[in-house]
């Protein structure tokens, strides 16, 4: 079934010169991923000219900072300006294992789940690989007021490792959404409103000094404004629309 779609990893990538190489040759190696599209968010390092020496690797660099929702929405702009079929988005500090991109791919490609998830919940892997207990706990907590307000049973809203099936990318709102670390508690949001499916699998997780993570202020903040993404959606419910949830009709994919 994989060998029908054109498979797309896409990795916002800010200072990732450190693991790049490794997050990619690890992406490579699964032996179904068509075209690695790599968008810089104005590194203050080598991971633009370390990107351009991949081969595969399609590289667009922001000139300035847009942030991480701002990145993503370029990610998927350019994956599906190439024709991809299947997204997978994975950031390139080698925080998450590229060796799940075939059984996410494959959920995506049955059509069961348009949406996938690689939680680092699921198993205890978060802490085994070294999440601090805050933002465990932190995740946990957010996690339970969300899946109340939007009536889910995710078990976690917050990894960056996610897939994505193209006809689902190319309904949701995006450009609605933040260019701040809350546009993938948006993203998922919108999924749910929809009215379409989130699978999730089983990840390891690995916390090094390289990978990237956002410091106890920041983490306040995104925490609050996924608290506000899902009171909107809430709000939206009982309105039929809403400023990040546009009327819609519901479908399964």
């Amino acid at each position: 079934m994989l060998k029908d779609q054109k498979i797309v990893v896409v990795m916002p990538a800010y200072n990732a010169a450190q693991t790049l190489r490794q997050t990619y040759d690890e992406v490579m190696a699964q032996g179904i991923v068509d075209l690695v599209i790599l968008v810089d968010d104005a590194s203050h390092d080598e991971t633009v000219a370390i990107a351009q020496t991949l081969p595969g690797v399609q590289v667009e660099a922001h000139p300035m900072n847009r942030g991480y929702g701002g990145n993503q929405k370029t990610c998927y702009r350019l994956a599906l300006a190439a024709g991809a079929d299947i997204v997978i988005m994975i950031h390139p500090d080698y925080q998450y294992t590229p060796q799940l991109i075939p059984a996410m791919a494959s959920l995506v490609a049955t059509g069961l789940y348009p949406c996938m998830l690689a939680s680092r919940i699921l198993g205890d892997g978060a802490l085994r690989g070294g999440m601090p207990v805050w933002k465990y706990v932190s995740n946990r907590f957010l996690t339970l007021v969300e899946n109340l307000l939007l009536g889910a049973k995710l078990s976690e809203y917050h990894t960056g490792y996610r897939a994505f099936a193209r006809p689902l990318l190319e309904r949701l709102p995006l450009d609605r959404n933040s260019d701040d670390f809350v546009f993938d508690n948006q993203v998922l949001a919108q999924v749910l409103w929809l009215g379409c499916a989130i699978g999730e699998v089983t990840c390891p997780a690995k916390y090094m000094a390289e990978a990237s993570s956002i410091n106890f202020r920041r983490s306040v903040r995104y925490g609050f404004g996924c608290l506000l993404t899902a009171l909107e959606y809430r709000w939206a419910k009982v309105r039929g629309h809403g400023r990040l949830f546009p009327p819609h009709k519901r479908s399964n994919g």
